[in-house]
């Protein structure tokens, strides 16, 4: 007769049939096992009242809670042993692999619309295009040329020379004479068309016995006499005086010339003889004094003293600043006016 198996104590029994599911202990976490197939199931959602609800933000209040925290954040943080903190730190895993939320950057730019705006449409109404002009627009004409105008007529443009000199003639060139001015005889000038006139000119070649004058200077008598004596008289002196020399020669730059006067409708004092024109002055030193806007400190000194000297002696006196024709020389003349007045400028 067999005796029935006795158990060892130092071996539990296995439980046989199938295999029974342990039960979790109280207080831990629920095991799952998974299969080779088997997907890892979502745990369940925790109730209303496991989740805290965050507090109400005051209106104007900007989200600084809406991009989740950073890893260094999260390390950062004290740890919490309860099952609520790593519930939502999973929760919060799945949402970042659901919904990724956009960068920080691009919080303030706006939103492009669904639809591109419709430009504003323009009025029906067209406008008027230009005309062409019926007649064509003509540039301003320029201003005529003093040759253009009609010269008013002069009574010495009729003067001719007569069968025998005239005896103030004869006297004037005896005064040249007696200053030691050099002079030749010139044959008459006249132009009938244009009105110019010199019944009995002369050719200067000197205006004294060491004052020189160059080019050859067409003058009439009288004219010739008030610039021998004003060089002999007031140009020398003045030399002498600012520079400590003599007056060697003097550089005219026109004398007759047959023509109207610019911007005028009248005869030029030059279309009768009786005006001159000095563009410089040279000193027996060697040195050339020119007649311009800004000479030297000296040689304007001395030009100065020139030309106000020579309101008198001449009925007209113009050079630099009285106009843009006669920036470069002194003009002179004879010109006769009421009462014996003078035009000095």
């Amino acid at each position: 007769m067999e005796q029935p198996l006795t158990p060892r104590v130092d071996q539990p029994l296995k439980p046989r049939g199938k295999s029974r599911r342990k039960q979790p202990k109280p207080g831990g976490e629920q095991r799952i096992t998974r299969g080779p197939a088997q997907q890892t199931p979502l745990p369940p959602l925790p109730s209303s009242t496991d989740v805290p609800v965050p507090e109400q933000r005051p209106a104007g209040t900007p989200n600084t809670e809406e991009n989740p925290k950073t890893e260094e954040q999260k390390a950062e943080a004290p740890k919490s042993g309860g099952s609520s903190d790593r519930f939502n730190e999973e929760t919060s895993h799945y949402k970042k692999q659901a919904r990724p939320e956009p960068p920080a950057n691009m919080e303030s730019e706006p939103e492009p619309p669904a639809v591109a705006p419709t430009p504003t449409p323009k009025p029906d109404v067209q406008e008027p295009e230009a005309q062409p002009l019926d007649v064509a627009p003509r540039p301003p004409q320029k201003p005529a040329d003093a040759g253009d105008q009609k010269v008013l007529p002069d009574p010495r443009s009729a003067d001719l020379p007569a069968d025998k000199m005239p005896a103030e003639e004869v006297a004037c060139r005896e005064r040249l004479k007696a200053l030691g001015v050099e002079f030749e005889e010139h044959k008459a000038e006249s132009n009938p068309e244009i009105g110019c006139s010199i019944p009995y000119p002369l050719v200067l070649k000197s205006l004294g016995k060491s004052i020189a004058i160059a080019p050859d200077t067409e003058l009439n008598c009288p004219m010739a006499e008030a610039t021998a004596r004003f060089a002999a008289e007031v140009v020398q002196p003045a030399a002498k005086a600012e520079f400590g020399a003599d007056l060697k020669s003097i550089g005219q730059a026109s004398a007759f010339v047959c023509r109207p006067r610019h911007g005028a409708g009248k005869l030029s004092e030059h279309a009768f003889g009786n005006a001159l024109d000095i563009a410089s002055f040279t000193l027996s030193d060697g040195r050339t004094i020119e007649v311009g806007l800004t000479p030297p400190e000296k040689e304007g000194k001395f030009l100065d003293a020139v030309r106000k000297a020579a309101c008198g002696p001449f009925k007209t006196v113009l050079g630099p600043g009285a106009d843009a024709d006669h920036a470069l020389h002194f003009h002179f003349d004879l010109e006769p006016r009421r009462h014996g007045g003078t035009f000095c400028q």
